[in-house]
């Protein structure tokens, strides 16, 4: 129940944010606003792709993937559910964050009028301008270029990231604990058998 919680919280948080920005800013520079000088800002953009635009293959194939790899965490998430809270609070981030981005690419371009079914693009508006200029012209292939990073993302992303952030910190321990229950879980088998063989009376057949 906990885990639904998280991840529902996740999915609806980033649901939230998205249809506010959507329906009340305008893409693009010029209707960002400003936050922390120009250093943090909203700007509302919406990306067909993955993570930094990055695009692939036919239009909806990414979406196929995002729900497979959803339906994967899924099970595993069951499967795990009883385990190592802070791993598995962990899996039910990454799970909210992708069914919020699935959402966007499900029913978003149908649900605005832009795009069929499938086929939708995923708003993002958490915008960080951590660097821009020119790199110097002694690192090799790249100086002397223009570069600027600017991730612009959103609450899924957060979702997902801080998850597999999560995992990593918590996944020696959720190991340990289970290989710890395992062996109490052996332990108690054997000693189950063994009493079990001890509350059996000993017979003896009598010859004549």
């Amino acid at each position: 129940m906990r885990l639904f919680l998280i991840a529902t919280g996740v999915l609806l948080v980033d649901q939230v944010t998205k249809v506010i920005v959507r329906l009340n800013m305008d893409q693009g520079h010029l209707g960002a606003i400003d936050l922390i000088a120009d250093w943090l800002k909203f700007t509302h953009t919406e990306n067909p792709g993955m993570a930094f635009g990055i695009n692939f293959g036919p239009p909806g194939l990414i979406t196929g993937f995002s729900i497979v790899a959803a339906a994967l965490i899924i099970v595993y998430l069951i499967r795990v559910r009883d385990g190592y809270l802070p791993y598995t609070a962990s899996l039910a981030c990454i799970l909210g964050g992708a069914i919020g981005n699935i959402i966007d690419r499900l029913f978003y371009g149908m649900i605005f009028n832009y795009a069929p079914f499938f086929q939708g693009r995923v708003v993002d508006f958490i915008h960080f301008d951590l660097w821009y200029g020119r790199i110097p012209s002694a690192i090799p292939l790249i100086g002397d270029s223009y570069f600027s990073f600017f991730p612009i993302f959103n609450i899924a992303d957060i979702g997902i990231v801080g998850g597999v952030i999560g995992i990593l910190l918590f996944q020696k321990t959720f190991i340990q604990r289970l290989h710890a229950d395992q062996s109490d879980k052996d332990h108690e088998h054997r000693e189950h058998l063994t009493s079990s063989d001890e509350s059996v009376p000993l017979t003896y057949e009598s010859s004549v």
